[in-house]
């Protein structure tokens, strides 16, 4: 890589990295702290943030590495929480098209708030598109992996109730869909799936309708792609 062109790159990403630097802190610092107090320490946080990297997953995997293990059950917990990436990963396989080696790199980091980012930013003109994903990615993988750090050194010194600091990752969701929503000349798509997100809600109640919703918003994107895209 060309250390101006990458250079360049994440002086132009940063900015739009913001909104997830704030939460991730939050997020991260809660995480290390709730590792921490379940026995774990600063190596273990840092290194479950580095390989899974997979955000509230890794709020629920604090429950199962606490309790008797049950393989079948971590496995489709996982794969149910973790299921909607299935959904968004592909319609980010146009925009990493073609970018060689850290292709796989961008696909390892592709987490809700950087999907966000990248698939309604189009790289500033003179920035490798490569690049500015590469920098979009990696910042965000670091603000994690730096939040959780700054938990794990913090766990043994904070003592208030920690309760509701999660609460951050939604608001972080509220913010970038409204970004998304002043920056989108066609707002339908974002209609559609709010509209979906409520039917799932009816159908699998709060605790389940995360898949009845992509299903349903893949189902009616899909059919109505012609219409939307234009």
């Amino acid at each position: 890589m060309s250390k101006t062109n990458l250079k360049s790159a994440f002086i132009a990403a940063f900015p739009h990295s913001i909104p997830v630097l704030a939460s991730f802190s939050i997020l991260g610092i809660t995480y290390g702290v709730l590792m921490q107090t379940k026995g774990y320490g600063i190596i273990w946080s840092v290194l479950m943030s580095s390989i899974a990297f997979c955000g509230s997953m890794q709020f629920v995997a604090i429950t199962l590495l606490t309790a008797v293990f049950n393989p079948i059950q971590a496995f489709v917990l996982s794969l149910t929480v973790n299921a909607r990436h299935l959904f968004y990963g592909l319609s980010m396989l146009e925009k990493y098209q073609g970018l060689g080696k850290i292709r796989g790199f961008l696909i390892f980091t592709l987490c809700d708030e950087t999907f966000s980012i990248c698939c309604t930013l189009e790289p500033p003109k003179g920035i490798n598109p490569k690049y500015f994903y590469f920098a979009v990615s990696f910042l965000n993988y670091f603000y994690w992996i730096f939040g959780t750090f700054l938990g794990g050194v913090l766990g043994n010194i904070i003592t208030f109730n920690t309760a509701g600091l999660d609460f951050a990752l939604t608001a972080l969701f509220v913010v970038l869909f409204l970004e998304q929503w002043k920056k989108s000349e066609n707002r339908l798509p974002a209609i559609i799936g709010i509209a979906c997100s409520i039917i799932g809600l009816m159908i699998g109640g709060k605790n389940s309708f995360i898949i009845p919703s992509m299903v349903i918003m893949l189902a009616a994107l899909t059919g109505g792609r012609k219409q939307l895209c234009y």
